[in-house]
């Protein structure tokens, strides 16, 4: 390591420092935040025992349901309707039913739509896999839920527990269970929830609808629910609705804990801010302000609800499964309320997004559904830098059908042509180091002594400024590279494009490339070996030595070369379970650096680059501000 990739180091190291420091809180910030933090505390307590009441709710309406059907083979017809309509109230014609699904079918989703609660229960991405080749099912019927809860006169209804009658409003398809649509073709399908006694000899005309609108090749599907007639069944003074959505997100991928960090619970406030919960730890959030979506975000794949126009509010909560669960992934919940007046209202609209978390895709809709792809969208070089550089190009270069390790391989000799003049810079920055290596150690040899420091330090600034050597030339190149090498950390392990693509050895681009599973766990390490990290490893400790051994000023700080050597291993136990997409990258760009550092050391002519910085020594030199306070000091100094 050089002197200036030292300087640069600390450089770093001392901006993280300062602004650790400078935003430390004080006393009064801190008792301030315990507070903010003990209110949100009580919130997300609030928030489950509100989840809580509610699911105390539900078993109690789902008790009193079996009784009622319990007590069906021991009492007569006549108490059984009064049964029913004791517990359900206007809804007791719809109490009762036999459970039955039906089908939608386009060319990308396969939709099961319950006629328990007109719901859809389950969804099927046709153009993906799990990691072990099964159909891709974002949630199931039985570990998933969809309903409205209001109020009719002092009853609480919740439609997830009442049975729906199917209305085909698209005739093409009258009376068909499964329907199947493709092309630019679409459908309308309806769900219907009847108001009546169960003693009602015909259906009331008074009925609560699910209306939705399937595209065949879309992702987003329209929901829109409809009231006919149901003034006089919700309570008139009903201000707003729930909607209650829950689900327990599947495993889709090879790595569960890795796929485990990247599902959480995305939203979107009315400002078009996106926010999310936790990813490492069960959370939950009460938002009191308006919402226009709430997604069930997995690390590929996304299942959004979409207010037509906004949510009021939303309470949010994700609990963790336990580490030796297999199948599932997280249990998700929201409720949500949307404003409406019965006797005004007569509709309200939504949408779902089944779908993959493909930027382009999202970024259709404009609805900030592509904010859940970690791109780095906290730093705006991160974020500019993947959206506008390496995404256009990575699409570029999927037309031409390339396999995906043959993309990632150009896309890297274009970064490294585009990253050239740096490269360079920082060459020829280090080699005038170099240079001025013999007279600098004269320098420090002519003052050995501490309390020369600044003569020192006065003497060898005069040097460079003479020779025309800035020290910090190549400590700027190495900062401006920074932003690209965290873009790529972010940009590949986020690419669905990369999920299950093979190339070489790896068989998913995405996940990590195994190819020694060990019967053991190794701490910090895992347990298999995923050779494109190996070979990331071994390749940057070369890189390493081969930097020292060509540029190196021979300056080295205590331990800095020991360190240099172990942060390559560091970096093999944490890649080792990361991206194997990523590592590849990485490995492709050491080699290159290799070939780029060869090239300059082969072009350059470091005889006349060292008769060049003795022909600036013998120009005159104009002093900068910084050097003669310098000097001023110096003298100050040599008088006492």
């Amino acid at each position: 390591m050089n002197k200036n990739s030292i300087i640069g180091l600390l450089l770093i190291f001392a901006i993280m420092i300062g602004y650790t420091v400078m935003m430390s809180p004080s006393k009064e910030e801190l008792e301030a935040r315990k507070r903010t933090q003990d209110s949100i505390a009580a919130v997300q307590q609030s928030v489950s025992d509100s989840i809580r009441v509610q699911q105390v709710q539900r078993e109690e309406l789902k008790n009193s349901v079996a009784e009622v059907q319990a007590q069906a083979k021991d009492i007569d017809s006549g108490a059984m309707v009064s049964a029913r309509n004791s517990v359900f109230g206007p809804f007791a014609v719809s109490a009762s039913g036999v459970n039955k699904d039906f089908i939608i079918e386009t060319d990308l989703l396969r939709l099961t739509i319950s006629n328990k609660g007109g719901r859809i229960s389950k969804v099927e991405l046709k153009e993906y896999k799990t990691f072990d080749g099964e159909p891709a099912y974002l949630f199931l019927p039985d570990s998933s839920m969809f309903e409205l809860a209001f109020f009719t006169d002092v009853r609480p209804i919740s439609t997830g527990n009442l049975y729906f009658l199917p209305s085909w409003t698209d005739q093409r398809f009258e009376g068909q269970d499964e329907l199947k649509i493709s092309g630019d073709d679409s459908l309308h399908f309806a769900m219907r929830l009847f108001a009546g006694n169960s003693d009602s000899v015909s259906l009331p005309d008074s009925y609560i609808e699910y209306l939705y609108t399937v595209k065949a090749n879309d992702y987003m599907v329209d929901f829109e629910v409809n009231f006919v007639n149901m003034e006089g069944v919700i309570a008139p003074n009903t201000k707003e609705l729930n909607v209650n959505w829950n689900a327990r997100l599947l495993r889709q991928e090879k790595n569960l804990e890795n796929e485990k960090l990247n599902t959480t619970i995305h939203f979107r406030h009315s400002d078009g801010e996106v926010d999310y919960l936790s990813e490492r730890k069960d959370d939950s959030k009460n938002i009191n302000t308006r919402v226009k979506w709430v997604s069930f975000k997995q690390q590929f794949f996304s299942a959004s609800l979409i207010a037509g126009e906004l949510f009021q509010n939303a309470e949010l909560s994700k609990v963790r499964e336990p580490e030796k669960e297999a199948k599932y992934l997280e249990q998700m919940q929201a409720v949500l309320s949307l404003p409406f007046n019965p006797m005004v209202d007569k509709s309200l609209e939504m949408a779902f997004y089944f779908g993959p978390n493909k930027y382009n895709l999202m970024r259709r809709y404009k609805l900030d559904l592509e904010r859940q792809i970690p791109l780095g969208w906290s730093f705006f070089l991160m974020q500019w830098i993947n959206r506008f550089a390496v995404i256009p190009v990575f699409n570029f270069l999927e037309g031409f059908s390339l396999n995906y390790g043959i993309i990632i391989l150009i896309l890297t000799i274009l970064l490294k042509i585009v990253l050239f003049p740096i490269a360079y810079k920082t060459y020829m920055s280090s080699a005038k180091m170099r240079l001025l290596k013999p007279e600098v150690d004269e320098i420090n040899a002519k003052y050995p002594k501490k309390e020369d420091a600044m003569k020192k330090q006065q003497a060898t600034m005069t040097l460079y400024k003479k020779a025309g050597v800035n020290p910090m030339s190549g400590c700027v190149p190495m900062l401006l590279q920074f932003p690209i090498l965290l873009a790529m950390f972010r940009f590949f392990p986020a690419s669905i494009e990369l999920r299950q693509e093979s190339f070489l050895w790896a068989h998913d681009l995405s996940s990590y490339d195994s190819v020694l599973d060990l019967p053991f766990t190794i701490p910090f390490y895992g347990d298999h070996v995923s050779l494109f990290t190996l070979l990331m490893t071994i390749s940057t400790i070369i890189y390493t030595k081969i930097n020292n051994d060509m540029m190196s000023t021979g300056n080295q700080m205590p331990g800095m070369k020991t360190m240099m050597y172990l942060m390559p291993v560091m970096f093999l136990g944490f890649f080792n379970s990361y991206s194997s997409g990523l590592s590849y990258y990485y490995l492709l760009a050491n080699l290159m650096t290799f070939a780029q550092m060869y090239l300059i050391r082969r072009f350059v002519n470091e005889d006349k680059l060292h008769a060049q910085i003795q022909e600036n020594k013998k120009k005159p030199v104009k002093k900068s501000n910084f050097q003669k306070k310098l000097e001023e000091m110096a003298k100050n100094q040599g008088k006492k």
